[in-house]
């Protein structure tokens, strides 16, 4: 069994910034996927980043630019939030896809990802 547990939410000023982090532990796989995905009130969830087996990353439209994530040698997930504005406010969740997984044809989907952690709130204001 795989856990997740984010950490480094909380509040932060428009064009502020935050870094978001999800330690898993558990069983390790060989190959395997990793992402942000963030729900506001009233809202579906979304993909916000994906970080594939080999490295390569992916990003919604919406924080190109802004966000960057990025994994550490101890397998632990991060978002680095810049130039946060109020619709970046939302419960974010760090999710992991079961292992075997080398290749991701939709890595924001939802779908794609087995493993959640509990998630932590951003929220930006004025």
């Amino acid at each position: 069994q795989v856990q997740l547990v984010e950490s480094g939410g909380g509040s932060a000023q428009i064009g502020g910034s935050l870094r978001l982090s999800c330690a898993a532990s558990g069983y390790t796989y060989r190959t395997y996927s990793m992402g942000w995905f963030r729900q506001a009130p009233g809202k579906e969830r979304e993909g916000v980043a994906a970080i594939q087996t080999d490295g390569r990353t992916n990003y919604a439209d919406s924080v190109k630019g802004r966000f960057t994530i990025s994994k550490d040698a101890k397998n632990t997930l991060y978002l680095q939030m810049n130039s946060l504005k109020p619709e970046d406010t939302a419960m974010y969740y760090c999710a992991q896809t079961q292992g075997g997984r080398v290749w991701l044809a939709l890595p924001l989907s939802a779908a794609e990802y087995f493993y959640w952690g509990q998630g932590t709130q951003v929220t930006v204001s004025s």
